[in-house]
């Protein structure tokens, strides 16, 4: 709940939009990476890295949780906290041979990076070509 909806309150829809489940999985242990290999090999996986600290990255976060319609048995979503977890996000450079970026999302699929974009750059529906 933000500052101001705390002094003044906030409307029922806000009430029901924050009681959502979210549509992706934290990535807070390097151990996850393996699992993320294994479940890219029945589907594709979407690694979004994300600075908490920056406006752009939160902007774009916003933008792509909003159009993110896929469901789990098409796709799997990992958020990264680059804040807290670097030292995953220094893992995924090496293991993928993908420099790192802020924001920026990695499609991994059957165990290697096939994609990736940061920035502006980073489109929900260029996700579609993915699938199947």
């Amino acid at each position: 709940m933000s500052f101001l909806n705390k002094i003044f309150g906030s409307s029922d829809q806000e009430d029901k939009e924050s009681n959502i489940e979210p549509k992706y999985n934290s990535l807070t242990n390097e151990d996850q990476l393996e699992e993320i290999n294994t479940i890219s090999f029945e589907k594709p996986i979407v690694i979004f890295k994300h600075s908490t600290r920056c406006s752009i990255s939160r902007f774009v976060l916003k933008r792509f949780d909003e159009a993110y319609n896929f469901s789990d048995s098409e796709m799997h979503w990992y958020l990264l906290d680059l804040l807290n977890y670097r030292e995953i996000s220094n893992e995924l450079a090496s293991r993928y041979a993908v420099m790192h970026q802020s924001p920026q999302i990695l499609i991994i699929r059957n165990g290697k990076a096939i994609y990736n974009a940061s920035h502006d750059a980073i489109d929900v529906t260029e996700l579609k070509q993915f699938i199947g």
